[in-house]
């Protein structure tokens, strides 16, 4: 046949069938769209800072961030010195030395729970009620004076029977707080610690739906994290993921499943030496977090290192390179935030975070801009690759690791075009190049 005749198209089943296939297929139609909504594509903080409920107060923020840039100050007062105790490439020293210093003054925390659970201990029930009155105030006058962190929001106690009461009190006078101080800011966050089995999570929605009806808010307007502190909670004991079942029982609320370090080490008989975010036991675990949260809309958070840059000089600097070294690791296994327990961990936090997106920043933007202009080079993309890609991109200008002006330069597209390739919607992957 010659080039540019039209070719024959010949079928052999009818429409009914495929019609019949659909209709069969419309139930797991439905179940994918209810059960895997993929990424919600808004902004994921790089961390959770923990602030004990006695201690949390209206400058905590600007304290830590203080204290941060003293540190800097005293033990790598140059980008030079910086960079070589993290072993930062030289051509990296300069712009992660100033973004960091320049995060550090502008926005030392993405992300602060104010701590009710073991970061807070026990105390009178009257100390406890006037700590959660109080964040509440705080909370709602930090966002009223923008000097809030992007997000915030307290850690309850559990719901095993011995704490429940309080921890459901601690959250209804923080929540009550909330509104009658002006209503429930856009980034709040709660987060119910030590899940053990799914029914934990199905109660902790069924309270906060009665909160919702009781404030005549919109249903599923309160969201929440799963801590995963226990074995229990990632193999149930029929062998199956329990976290997988801890998702859907959150029925759309579920906003993050949180790794607990150090619980979750001691439960399996870890010696304290040895408990660390790189223990075998803590990536199995991880691992099933992040396979059962794939697609849902769930994020995965790892832990923290106890481990705090304090003491002489080169004491920090041991105690920042381990710091440093984990926090890349998580981000190389995708695990895009964690948790920061001391002022001194901001620095390589930020450090960490900064040079992880700016070593591959122009690898990334070159390989999509190729993508969009389909010019082809030495890696064949595809949509699902372009998606991770724009994914990539966007973090690092949340976090101020990039400017929007750089991507720019080197892609040719704007955010609102990053955001469409980020997240196509479902069976759309196969999102066009320009």
């Amino acid at each position: 046949m010659g080039q540019g005749a039209q070719e024959k198209v010949a079928t052999s089943l009818a429409g009914a069938v495929s019609e019949e296939i659909s209709a069969s297929l419309a139930p797991v139609d439905a179940e994918l769209e209810r059960r895997y909504p993929g990424d919600p594509a808004t902004r994921q903080p790089v961390h959770t800072v923990y602030v004990p409920g006695d201690v949390f107060a209206a400058d905590t923020i600007r304290s830590w961030g203080d204290q941060a840039l003293a540190a800097l100050d005293e033990h790598a007062p140059d980008a030079a010195t910086f960079a070589a105790a993290l072993g930062l490439a030289d051509e990296l020293a300069e712009p992660v030395h100033a973004r960091v210093r320049a995060k550090l003054e502008h926005e030392p925390i993405e992300d602060l729970r104010v701590d009710f659970e073991d970061g807070y201990g026990p105390h009178p029930d009257a100390e406890e009620d006037e700590a959660a009155a109080r964040a509440a105030r705080l909370v709602s006058e930090a966002c009223g004076k923008g000097t809030a962190a992007p997000y915030m929001g307290i850690r309850m106690k559990c719901m095993e029977a011995p704490v429940r009461d309080r921890g459901i009190r601690t959250l209804d006078i923080f929540l009550t707080g909330l509104m009658e101080a002006g209503g429930l800011p856009d980034g709040l966050v709660l987060t119910l610690p030590k899940v053990t089995y799914a029914e934990q999570v199905t109660a902790m929605v069924r309270l906060l739906e009665a909160f919702e009806k009781a404030h005549e808010l919109e249903p599923g307007r309160i969201g929440f994290e799963i801590q995963i502190e226990t074995s229990q909670a990632i193999l149930a004991t029929d062998g199956t993921a329990t976290v997988a079942r801890m998702i859907q029982a959150a029925e759309g609320r579920a906003t993050g499943l949180h790794y607990g370090t150090f619980d979750y080490s001691a439960c399996l008989g870890v010696s304290a030496a040895h408990q660390a975010s790189d223990h075998p036991a803590a990536d199995h675990a991880k691992a099933i977090m992040q396979v059962a949260a794939a697609g849902t809309g769930v994020r995965v958070s790892d832990g923290s290192t106890n481990v705090l840059p304090v003491g002489p000089t080169s004491q920090v600097h041991d105690a920042w390179r381990l710091h440093y070294g984990l926090t890349r690791r998580a981000l190389a296994r995708a695990y895009y935030q964690g948790w920061d327990m001391h002022p001194r961990h901001l620095p390589t936090r930020y450090a960490a975070v900064f040079a992880y997106y700016r070593e591959g920043f122009e690898q990334a933007a070159g390989r999509l801009a190729r993508y969009v202009n389909r010019t082809g080079g030495n890696v064949m993309d595809e949509p699902a690759t372009a998606k991770a890609l724009s994914g990539y991109l966007l973090r690092g200008l949340d976090c101020g690791a990039l400017d929007i002006a750089e991507v720019a330069r080197v892609t040719g597209l704007t955010r609102t075009d990053l955001e469409g390739y980020a997240a196509p919607r479902r069976g759309d992957l196969t999102v066009s190049a320009k």
